[in-house]
């Protein structure tokens, strides 16, 4: 049996762009097959209060695949397949009469999360024992992505986020009784200490937070030397799930997918550190660097720096922003960033001839972007 569209899912954000699909994001769409199911027995059951059990064989040969990829901000589509023979009573003309439970099952949960969308609890559409499948689906985005979903009975896109997310998964009976929220997570931190014998190690976060994690064999011998490397400041960056309390606090790993040592220079590494500055920070005076402003640069400088070009070292600035400096070939170079504005000064000194240049640059604008890589990449070659 050919497949019946079933639902477009539009997947938002740069990682999307071409139609392309990173693996993580279809772990999330495999946790959708899984809750359409089980509200799908839901809805059944609420039509048919005189039956305690479903019908046997409620969900055989009903299956969702995987049927296309269109291009833009990429929208998978998805297909319902349904294979298994039903009686002439259970049948319908499009498919099995149990098919229309899967089609109401998608409806509640497009409609929950319009409801989380409009600030409302979204429980009116789901029981809250069903929202805590939000702790599996969309917890690969970033924050500056979405998933939009559309149906026949709701034409007006509603946007899962990690936003809407969350209010659905706190929603959840689950999160109230565990207190647990997973998030995708990209911790950076030290490893003080790593036990062998129970294969766990501890992962130390730029603010002193600690959090214990098993050790996969995989990973074994990189946590190994950044242990070693602990007094010697050797950090590491872990790419994970994160476990979260309901104040958003981290409380643990449930499970890690990389680890890798970082360059002592790691931009996002120092820009972290920034955030624990308060006003008043050099002698009494200096200005603490927005947070909202270091998220944008991180973003920025992770966005357009390109990995094979030397790091910069890099300062907050009196004046609360941020100072990336470069020592190349004879040349010293500074870019001073306003984190309000998004400009920069850029400032190059040659040392064998005193000679220097100044431009002002907008840092929103990937030509001036383009400009500074150019120039920083002649240099490495021993250009002027």
């Amino acid at each position: 049996m050919n497949g019946v569209e079933f639902l477009r899912p539009r997947l938002c954000g740069a990682r999307f762009e071409g139609g392309v699909i990173p693996l993580e994001v279809l772990k999330d769409l495999a946790v959708l097959e899984e809750m359409l199911i089980e509200v799908a027995k839901w809805r059944f059951l609420q039509d048919h209060p005189e039956r305690q059990r479903l019908p046997r064989g409620f969900t055989k040969g009903i299956e969702l695949k995987l049927s296309a990829v269109e291009e833009g901000s990429a929208v998978p589509v998805i297909s319902l397949f349904d294979t298994s023979p039903r009686t002439s009573m259970m049948s319908r003309q499009n498919g099995s009469y149990f098919v229309s439970y899967f089609e109401q099952a998608r409806e509640s949960i497009v409609n929950a999360i319009g409801e989380a969308e409009q600030n409302d609890l979204a429980v009116n559409h789901l029981p809250k024992e069903h929202l805590a499948y939000f702790n599996r689906i969309g917890r690969s985005l970033y924050t500056d992505e979405c998933i939009e979903f559309v149906t026949l009975q709701q034409s007006t896109p509603v946007r899962l986020t990690q936003e809407t997310r969350r209010k659905l998964v706190l929603a959840s009976s689950r999160v109230k009784k565990n207190g647990e929220i997973t998030e995708s997570v990209a911790l950076r931190g030290l490893i003080p200490e790593a036990d062998q014998d129970q294969r766990t190690f501890k992962l130390q976060l730029l603010n002193g937070h600690t959090v214990t994690i098993p050790i996969p064999d995989p990973h074994i011998d990189t946590i190994l030397k950044a242990f070693n490397g602990y007094r010697q400041n050797t950090r590491v960056l872990l790419q994970g799930i994160g476990k979260y309390d309901g104040q958003n606090r981290l409380i643990g790993v449930e499970s890690f997918e990389h680890i890798s040592l970082l360059d002592s220079l790691d931009i996002l590494t120092r820009l972290d550190e920034f955030r624990d500055l308060k006003d008043g920070w050099l002698e009494g005076e200096g200005m603490a660097p927005s947070l909202d402003g270091l998220d944008w640069l991180a973003a920025t400088f992770d966005r357009n720096f390109p990995d094979d070009l030397p790091l910069p070292y890099l300062y907050p600035t009196p004046e609360g922003g941020v100072q990336a400096e470069w020592s190349l070939s004879e040349n010293e170079i500074s870019l001073e960033v306003d984190l309000v504005t998004r400009r920069g000064a850029w400032h190059r000194l040659d040392m064998s001839t005193n000679a220097d240049d100044a431009r002002k640059l907008t840092l929103d604008d990937v030509k001036d972007w383009t400009w500074v890589v150019a120039e920083l990449r002649k240099m490495v070659e021993g250009g002027a």
